[in-house]
């Protein structure tokens, strides 16, 4: 978990993880302290909702969710 912090490959023009982006480095300068320990796991999480058979008058729906880990080495 700690290629992120250490051994990524830093260009300015090419994306290769999402530390690159300018909201991870955001993120990191608001809360530093998490982002200090690089064993601190990102976590995004994804769903959404939505009505197998299309009829609205059900009582229930579906919630697919995904849970992405953003800087687990690849």
């Amino acid at each position: 978990m700690r290629w992120h912090k250490d051994n990524q490959v830093k260009t300015e023009d090419v994306l290769r993880h999402p530390a690159n982006v300018a909201r991870w480095k955001h993120y990191d300068s608001e809360f530093s302290e998490f982002a200090s320990d690089p064993w601190n796991a990102r976590l995004g999480l994804a769903l959404d909702e939505f009505n197998p058979f299309g009829h609205m008058s059900t009582a229930y729906s579906m919630w697919p969710a995904m849970l992405i880990p953003y800087n687990l080495p690849h």
